[in-house]
């Protein structure tokens, strides 16, 4: 499984990195907003670092605005997503720029149905927002399960990229299910190394080392 982080947070993006955690960014207008800059800035700085994808998200909800966007987005860099709504005008974009073989996230997926759709119209990458779905009472880990199938069935390419990772066990179940990619913010992602036990262990080991009396 690869990890995506999902913030526009350039300090942030630079540990997971340093980590080996980072095999690509996702970032959306509420993340962009929040860092206080502009988002071709911001993306343009993200982009100089991480050589995996980084995905940047269209505003408009035309077709003629979100390839207008996009165009502006995809001249960033060589590694950027595209990143579309599943709407009807966002499905009629990713197909557009498949075409001038550009990636291009999918989001704001909450079905099996959207992601068959998406499938079809050629996504690189499908986001389906599993912590959105357990906040209004539904099972989201089952539609990971539901897109893998519809997916292995006929052979999509179309990588299955879980996003609104609330906690470790979301990032686990979707790793269980077989998904491709799994975006979370800084904070989930370095939560998955936390154990009580290691911290245990390694209080123990360094006491012992301690009475030894010896050194490196």
């Amino acid at each position: 499984m690869k990890f995506f982080v999902d913030t526009a947070d350039i300090a942030e993006i630079k540990a997971c990195h340093d980590m080996g955690l980072v095999d690509g960014v996702t970032t959306n207008p509420s993340i962009i907003a929040k860092s206080g800059r502009k988002i071709k800035e911001v993306i343009a700085e993200i982009c100089s670092f991480v050589e995996g994808p980084v995905s940047a998200e269209v505003t408009a909800l035309d077709y003629d605005g979100m390839i207008r966007e996009g165009n502006e987005l995809r001249a960033i860099a060589k590694n950027i997503a595209v990143k579309v709504p599943l709407t009807p005008a966002g499905l009629k974009a990713c197909r557009t720029f498949r075409e001038k073989d550009t990636m291009v996230n999918v989001t704001l997926c909450f079905s099996a149905n959207q992601a068959l759709l998406a499938a079809k119209s050629g996504a690189t990458f499908i986001s389906p927002f599993i912590g959105r779905l357990d906040d209004i009472g539904l099972p989201g880990m089952d539609l990971i399960s539901e897109i893998r199938t519809i997916y292995d069935n006929y052979g999509f390419d179309t990588n299955i990229l879980s996003a609104s990772m609330r906690t470790v066990n979301h990032i686990k179940e979707a790793a269980l299910l077989g998904a491709d990619y799994v975006t979370a913010p800084p904070a989930t992602l370095k939560a998955l190394y936390a154990h009580p036990l290691t911290d245990k262990g390694l209080e123990a080991f360094l006491a012992d080392w301690k009475k030894s009396g010896q050194s490196i």
